[in-house]
């Protein structure tokens, strides 16, 4: 038997978190792994006992979330509170960190970036990480399901894109249905 890789393992991780994720927008996943030993986690969504996006909508200003707090600051947070130090510790995360999680991130001292797909990756949080010393490396991640059926959803969802296209859908608007399919199904 094949076993995974620990950057595969410690991706799936991230990638289970980012199920309890209760953002709309994008769910996403992180974890904080020190000598191989998962020290914390997190997933986007709302502060403890606030309202949730997926229960009363996103609080859009400026084109971002303002009710959601990142997975990676999330992760950062559960160390403060428990005491438990994120110098020198790697983070998994499901997409690439936004600004305020790479200056986050490096501020904790965190040592390594893995991130599985790029997303709006900021050339400053890019310039940041190289100042800071700090590794960033794009790994793969296994399919995870949840809920089964994912394949012929999937199949279903690309068949009716194309349906769409062949009758007359804008490019523009098209690439957006592909953009939230892939995401959905984290292809």
């Amino acid at each position: 038997m094949d076993r995974i890789s620990w950057n595969e393992y410690f991706m799936a991780q991230s990638r289970l978190l980012s199920f309890r994720s209760t953002c709309t927008r994008l769910a996403v996943g992180a974890t904080i792994v020190r000598d191989k030993r998962i020290i914390a986690g997190g997933y986007n969504g709302s502060i403890a006992g606030g309202d949730h996006c997926i229960d009363e909508g996103c609080y859009v200003i400026d084109n971002h979330c303002v009710r959601t707090i990142h997975a990676e600051m999330n992760a950062l947070l559960q160390c403060a509170k428990f005491g438990v130090p994120a110098s020198g510790a790697d983070i998994y995360v499901t997409h690439f960190p936004c600004l305020q999680c790479c200056k986050a991130i490096i501020q904790a001292g965190i040592k390594t970036v893995f991130y599985a797909m790029d997303y709006k990756n900021h050339p400053y949080a890019i310039e940041l990480f190289n100042k800071a010393g700090v590794k960033v490396e794009q790994v793969a991640s296994l399919p995870i399901t949840i809920g089964g059926n994912d394949e012929e959803k999937q199949k279903l969802v690309e068949s009716l894109i194309g349906l769409l296209k062949e009758n007359g859908l804008d490019e523009t608007t098209a690439a957006y249905f592909d953009d939230k399919s892939k995401s959905l199904f984290h292809t």
